[in-house]
């Protein structure tokens, strides 16, 4: 079964989107299987991280800046300074994540989340797809 699904985060950093497709897998009504996510942008990426304590996020937003810093130096700067740091942050990072379905849910651990981490400062339509085999 596969299935897309668009949301638009508020512009740069981690957006908790685990409800988002745990709804969207309850829809389906699959007891066991695998559920995997896949964003179709190059400048925004999938992670599964801590859901707990906020200070992980921060902390990871100002690592992956520190890694890939908005400049004009880069030669693709087309759409501005935060453009190519985009692209670099969606390569070190990742454009899908798959989670076991158990039970009719996502078989996340307790602290863990699904998160859209958006690389561009301005929000953007960001389109998801789910692909869910039983």
């Amino acid at each position: 079964m596969i299935t897309s699904f668009f949301c638009q985060p508020n512009g740069k950093g981690l957006h908790d989107i685990t409800q988002l497709v745990a709804s969207k897998v309850s829809n389906l009504d699959i007891q066991e299987g695998l559920a995997t996510i896949y964003i179709r942008h190059t400048s925004a990426s999938l992670v599964i991280q801590e859901n707990a304590d906020p200070a992980v996020l921060r902390d990871l937003q100002v690592w992956i800046d520190r890694a890939a810093p908005e400049s004009s130096e880069y030669e693709h700067s087309a759409e501005g300074p935060d453009d190519m740091p985009a692209h670099i942050k969606g390569a070190i990072t990742a454009t899908h994540v798959s989670v076991p379905i158990k039970s009719g849910k996502l078989a996340l651990g307790v602290w863990q989340g699904i998160f859209l981490w958006e690389h561009r400062l301005h929000p953007r339509r960001r389109e998801l797809i789910l692909h869910v085999a039983d």
